[in-house]
């Protein structure tokens, strides 16, 4: 599918869409025509209403943002201190030239949205990225009924079942134990934003926890806007740190392998990601162990989910987009694949921290 194509004017299975639609995706992103703004878009633009903070949906150089209260730190920490902000609560809602605009929780990290916009009467949700389990700190997500929804795929394939939040929790506290009685530091590898503070939830009170300066830094953004973390301390690598040795240590992926988890005294390293369900991963091979730990919906959450906003037709965005607009379509759901240019947020973290 070509990505300049106008929405209005695409098929799904046949059918040409309604007339109602009132988005397109263009080179930039996903704009909303009357309201006069883009959804996540990957250029700069004049208004851009975001998701959430991960890099590869909120970037740099747009003149207007709108996100969640929780995500306004995030984006200053992230692209600058000094850009115009604007926020919205969850279930607020405001009119942008005529389109109802409100974000609902996605429960993908802290802060993260799903974009609600309603415009004469006809309602369509753009999800960005969505977790359906509720993993304790992030706010639950919540259903929308809409007449379309832009939904991510990440994970869309069979092949991906996640363990309840308390239950991956348990298995993570047994190997930090495990590695105590084996005189080793417990270092978890995962994503700055969004992973590390889950980690830090689930084996809360199994021990000290250090985590990387690029996640304190995200950590004390979140906690100014009132979320509470368990505790933690941040670590200086151009000190000793001799002293975690037996502890947790939390780093993001872009550290594995690096000369500065190589200071961290008796190691034992595990990966925290969806992809470490598949066990032929690399980087599954070259850890010692790895939850399948995942802040995305997992193949029934994403079908779960499409079955209940009641959608008259979806888009599949971001990630196994071909196989899971197959799949609705078989199953009797209009769906289209939407090529879009989301990407790697681990590449994304990688070029903030060496900024850093």
């Amino acid at each position: 599918m070509n990505t300049l194509t106008d929405l209005s004017q695409q098929n799904i299975s046949g059918n040409p869409m309604k007339s109602k639609t009132f988005i397109k995706l263009t080179n930039k992103g996903i704009y909303c025509i009357p309201g006069k703004f883009y959804i996540d878009p990957w250029k700069p633009v004049d208004f851009a209403v975001i998701s959430h903070g991960h890099g590869d949906h909120a970037r740099w150089g747009m003149k207007k943002y709108l996100c969640h209260h929780f995500t306004k730190p995030i984006l200053q920490h992230r692209i600058g201190s000094d850009i115009e902000i604007q926020t919205l609560g969850y279930g607020e809602e405001i009119s942008i030239n005529g389109v109802k605009v409100s974000m609902i929780p996605a429960g993908h990290i802290i802060g993260s949205a799903q974009i609600k916009m309603e415009y004469k009467g006809y309602v369509i949700v753009f999800s960005g990225d969505y977790k359906t389990d509720d993993d304790g700190l992030s706010t639950p997500f919540e259903v929308v009924r809409c007449d379309e929804f832009i939904t991510e795929s990440t994970f869309g394939l069979p092949i991906y079942h996640w363990l309840q939040p308390q239950e991956y929790a348990e298995l993570m506290k047994s190997w930090v134990q495990n590695n105590r009685e084996n005189g080793k530091t417990s270092v978890f590898i995962g994503y700055s934003l969004g992973k590390a503070q889950r980690v830090m939830k689930s084996i809360e009170d199994s021990g000290k926890i250090y985590v990387h300066r690029s996640i304190g830094k995200l950590n004390e953004g979140m906690e100014s806007v009132g979320i509470k973390l368990p505790a933690y301390e941040t670590l200086d690598f151009q000190e000793s740190v001799k002293h975690v040795d037996g502890e947790i240590v939390i780093l993001p992926p872009a550290l594995f392998e690096s000369n500065i988890i190589k200071k961290i005294p008796n190691r034992a390293t595990a990966f925290c990601s969806g992809w470490m369900q598949v066990r032929g991963s690399r980087r599954w091979r070259s850890a010692d162990a790895g939850f399948a730990i995942s802040d995305h919906a997992d193949w029934n959450g994403l079908i779960d989910t499409v079955k209940a906003t009641g959608a008259e037709k979806v888009y599949v965005t971001h990630g196994q987009t071909a196989v899971f607009s197959k799949y609705l379509n078989e199953i009797g759901i209009n769906a289209v694949e939407l090529k879009t240019i989301f990407g790697d947020e681990e590449i994304a973290e990688k070029e903030m921290i060496e900024k850093e």
